[in-house]
């Protein structure tokens, strides 16, 4: 935490050289230590080119961070907000099963650590807390195996205290804790483009299991609850805006086309209604999506 407040520090100061203000000279922000170039303070807090829809966000501070942190992801638990208003949900229907041997790609195990997460709070909204331990269990590999570990461990025995005691709120908010301690540690690892994988693999699957739900029970007011142009484009840049090397992988490039599909197929314009073929059209996209988000790099 110490560390992204010295970057909000030197990212305000470099807008204050940027745009002339009198405050700080080019040599007095040069003379911080370890302050580096202005233009390339600027450069590495741009992030993808879309902007977080506010409902996503957890809280204030975040929204405050927001417009020079980079790393700054949109919220699993924002995003499972949206399936209480979908109930009943298609449990049985949408149920996938981790693979057993984890992957040595840190990129696939950054977007099924986002599956799982995501998977975390879809049992808590069914209420199956029998399946908390090992959720729990999965939780602590993968984030031993992305560098989190420890971070991870401060939140599976509240994980499992939470679910002896039945209380579901407070299994929420370790889910959410989760996410945000495993997304602060890989920004200190210098790996923000897995926090962004995280938050992805969360979406396409919150998107699979809201996609059903609406369809095996539709009406243009739940459909509009899964039909947002503005989170399908969020990710499509997100994409776009990850290292080459990640970006550049055959499932990410066609992750990032459907998407683009995805959201002209979202864009309702004047008074435009869902419909039910518009819906099962997304709910074909998503498991396309889910497909090529757990296709693991050879």
């Amino acid at each position: 935490m110490q560390s992204l407040r010295m970057k909000l520090k030197l990212l305000i100061l470099s807008a204050l050289f940027v745009l002339a203000m009198p405050a700080i000279s080019e040599e007095e922000f040069l003379e911080i230590e370890g302050a580096p170039d202005p233009a390339e303070v600027a450069a590495d807090a741009a992030g993808p080119n879309g902007e977080i829809p506010n409902d996503l966000l957890d809280n204030l501070d975040v929204r405050l961070e927001l417009a020079v942190n980079q790393f700054t992801a949109p919220s699993i638990s924002r995003m499972f907000d949206t399936l209480q208003f979908l109930m009943p949900l298609p449990i049985a229907e949408v149920e996938r099963k981790m693979p057993a041997r984890m992957s040595l790609d840190r990129a696939d195990l950054a977007i099924e650590l986002g599956f799982l997460i995501a998977d975390g709070f879809l049992t808590v909204q069914a209420e199956q807390l029998k399946d908390v331990e090992k959720m729990a269990k999965d939780l602590s590999r993968y984030g031993k195996a992305l560098g989190a570990g420890e971070r991870v461990n401060r939140h599976t025995a509240g994980l499992l205290d939470s679910a002896k005691n039945g209380d579901v709120p407070q299994l929420k908010l370790e889910l959410s804790a989760t996410q945000r301690d495993v997304e602060d540690e890989l920004v200190t690892l210098k790996d923000a483009d897995l926090a962004h994988l995280i938050s992805l693999g969360g979406w396409i699957r919150a998107l699979e299991v809201s996609s059903v739900a609406v369809d095996k029970q539709f009406s243009p007011e739940r459909a509009r609850k899964v039909m947002r142009q503005d989170i399908a484009e969020y990710y499509s840049d997100c994409i776009t805006g990850l290292e080459p090397k990640i970006s550049a992988r055959p499932n990410y490039l066609a992750i990032r086309d459907l998407l683009e599909e995805m959201s002209k197929n979202m864009n309702l314009e004047n008074g435009q209604e869902p419909t039910p073929g518009s819906m099962k059209e997304i709910r074909k996209i998503s498991t396309q999506l889910v497909e090529l988000a757990l296709k693991r790099q050879q």
